[in-house]
């Protein structure tokens, strides 16, 4: 077994609790992204290679899922479900990282997508936590969305519904809400947000945030609202424009920007600002 597995092992034994380990949480899911993508454990190796390569893990989720939250029964059965579908969740988040690597005139190469890149981190991340919140894990599928939040800045709810193909540029301050829908081939830039237009508790239940359909991109500091709102296939929405209603597809929504001469406008007082 692998040494830093077998050292944060040995920190989880006999620390069962109501909650999963916040700590453990965070070292089981970088580990399990560093190995997949950096340390270079899995380069060459068919998608298939990946379940026996890494049997050794599955102790330690076994362990971190012995909580209030999981049964023993329940929790062989999820720790059996990830690491069957550990191959498919590679293979999606390498189709993310190649999406970004397209797109991205700054990136010059796979291996520095997935290396350096936050954007590729909190997808998989994401990836990973919306399988467990399928399952009910809804603590422990949250503590991995926090642990990306906190190293990126990216919020994504580990109940939102993500497609192929996403890529994220840049990603500070992105939030994408708990029922929002994103299709395939998405891009969104740093500062979007997908949230809802009502906050009311009663409302929990609802679909509360939008549906971007497939092949949308979302310039910066969009905000979009309302679980109502769709934003329509191939559709582009410029930076810093606000949305609360559906838009059709192939759309482009943006500001106008207008540019006025001060000597052509009378005004005696300045305009309104706030520092």
């Amino acid at each position: 077994m692998n040494n830093l597995v077998i050292e944060i092992f040995e920190k989880s034994r006999h620390k069962h609790s109501v909650f999963p380990d916040k700590f453990l949480a965070d070292d089981f899911i970088d580990l399990l992204y560093n190995l997949l993508f950096v340390s270079g454990a899995v380069k060459d190796k068919s998608v298939e290679e990946l379940t026996i390569e890494f049997q050794e893990l599955k102790a330690l989720f076994f362990d971190l899922l012995l909580t209030g939250e999981s049964s023993e029964d329940d929790a062989i059965k999820i720790s059996s479900e990830l690491f069957v579908k550990l191959p498919s969740i590679y293979s999606n988040a390498i189709l993310d990282a190649n999406a970004i690597l397209e797109f991205d005139p700054a990136a010059h190469s796979l291996d520095e997508v997935l290396h350096v890149y936050p954007g590729f981190y909190a997808i998989v991340v994401h990836r990973v936590s919306h399988l467990l919140w399928q399952n009910n894990l809804t603590f422990l599928s949250r503590l991995f969305s926090e642990r990306a939040h906190s190293k990126t800045g990216i919020d994504i709810h580990p109940g939102a519904q993500i497609g192929n193909h996403f890529a994220i540029d840049h990603g500070t301050g992105i939030v994408i809400g708990e029922t929002a829908v994103i299709g395939n081939r998405v891009k969104i830039y740093q500062g979007v947000t997908l949230g809802a237009l009502n906050v009311a508790k009663e409302n929990a239940a609802l679909k509360r945030h939008p549906t971007i359909e497939d092949d949308v991109i979302i310039y910066g500091n969009a905000t979009i609202l309302g679980g109502g709102t769709t934003i329509g296939s191939a559709s582009i929405i410029g930076g810093n424009v606000w949305l609360t209603s559906s838009v059709p597809p192939n759309s482009v929504v943006f500001h106008k920007s207008e540019i006025k001469i001060k000597s052509n406008i009378p005004f005696d007082e300045p305009i309104n600002f706030i520092i």
